[in-house]
């Protein structure tokens, strides 16, 4: 009987893979044709021109739902525009940050300055406050007289940030020009969520959107085409089989028009196959790797949330299908078991509404006749999974 951990290191000794190039199957990579995204492209590219004419460009949003381009297509544009930036006497800078890789606005910002140049002596990684971190920004492109486009993809977690701070950067960004003398700045948001407008400050509003850009959803036609040229590059010549392509794209097409989540289930259905040493990867993969995504994505979720958020979460598990009043109970009883200050009702209000949006819990309205209206949460994923994701954080494991 052959020993399962030699099979697999004689597979990879002997280089035995489906998969030629892991790279491709990545997010990050960008193709150098983006496929149904034409339009997009020219768009993105007219709205950024000016700066290679030394001109200010207007503000930038760019919406779309996730897995419908908007990164790749800004990406690839602003790689094309440095390529030439490159060959140009006009001081230009090109800064790229994603709000949701930050946990605060401060490392956010830090991120932003330490793209222009500003080294750890001129900007600390903390101890200042945010009106002189933003200060240093805009003195270093002052200085330089740079013409600087900030991108932020995911603004909408920004956005986040700016509500629970109270420091209205956004405001500041898109006002910035305002303040130099010298150098410029134009701000290019990159958001998931339509109605993200909706939560700014109206002068926010009337200065950060001065250009709009929407990305539609690809349908299963074009997410198969965008697979194809996958797997052409990534996989050795006949290794997917057509009903796994076809189910691959059916299930990101069908759902969300979600490229993104397409490219994935390729990728560790691949990944499976190979594991099982398999020469194809067959529909039964791309089943097995829908499950595995679907459940990493929400244990990911769950332990990246916050220890209150976390505990909202338990209080719902311990009264499911309860109203916001009796979560609030629910959760001041663990905040005292954990001998933990609880946050105000209204505050709990508001997360609930946050969580509600990353498909955690569901929440509905319910009529009580003459007492109004209240509404209901319950959970929208399992109690086991909430338990197994909590049940490596020490501060938990008594009340989970």
């Amino acid at each position: 009987m052959s020993d399962p951990i030699d099979d697999l290191l004689d597979a990879a000794e002997s280089g035995k893979s489906i998969i030629k190039n892991r790279d491709i199957l990545h997010f990050t990579y960008i193709p150098d044709t983006i496929l149904h995204r034409k339009n997009e492209q020219e768009q993105v590219t007219q709205s950024l021109l000016p700066i290679l004419k030394q001109s200010r460009p207007s503000n930038l949003l760019v919406y779309g739902k996730p897995g419908t381009g908007k990164t790749l297509v800004v990406k690839k544009v602003l790689s094309k525009i440095q390529e030439r930036v490159e060959r140009s006497n006009f001081p230009i800078k090109l800064v790229y940050s994603n709000s949701k890789n930050e946990t605060t606005l401060y490392g956010l910002l830090v991120s932003l300055g330490r793209q222009l140049g500003l080294e750890q002596d001129e900007l600390p990684s903390n101890g200042l406050a945010i009106s002189e971190v933003f200060k240093r920004l805009l003195s270093k492109i002052e200085g330089g007289k740079l013409n600087a486009i900030f991108v932020i993809d995911e603004i909408d977690y920004l956005a986040q940030l700016v509500v629970k701070t109270g420091k209205d950067i956004l405001y500041q960004l898109t006002r910035a020009n305002e303040q130099l003398k010298q150098g410029s700045l134009t701000m290019v948001g990159i958001s998931n969520d339509l109605t993200f407008k909706e939560k700014l400050d109206p002068r926010v509003i009337s200065s950060l959107g001065e250009e709009e850009i929407v990305f539609t959803n690809y349908n299963v036609e074009q997410i198969k085409k965008i697979l194809e040229e996958r797997i052409n590059e990534s996989f050795i010549e006949n290794s997917v089989e057509e009903p796994a392509l076809n189910l691959c794209a059916a299930l990101a097409g069908g759902e969300h028009g979600d490229a993104r989540r397409a490219i994935d289930l390729l990728r560790v259905s691949g990944e499976l196959a190979e594991r099982q040493q398999s020469d194809k990867v067959t529909i039964e993969h791309v089943r097995e790797a829908s499950l595995k995504i679907e459940e990493n994505k929400e244990e990911a979720s769950l332990k990246s949330y916050p220890l209150h958020e976390k505990l909202v979460i338990i209080a719902i598990m311990k009264v499911n299908g309860s109203s916001t009043g009796e979560i609030y109970s629910s959760y001041k009883n663990l905040c005292k078991a954990l001998g933990k200050d609880e946050l105000t009702q209204r505050r709990i209000t508001q997360m609930l509404s946050e969580i509600e949006l990353s498909g955690i819990i569901s929440g509905r309205l319910v009529h009580q006749g003459i007492h109004g209206r209240t509404k209901k949460y319950k959970l929208a994923i399992s109690s086991e999974m909430i338990k197994k994701s909590f049940k490596d954080d020490l501060s938990l494991q008594d009340i989970v």
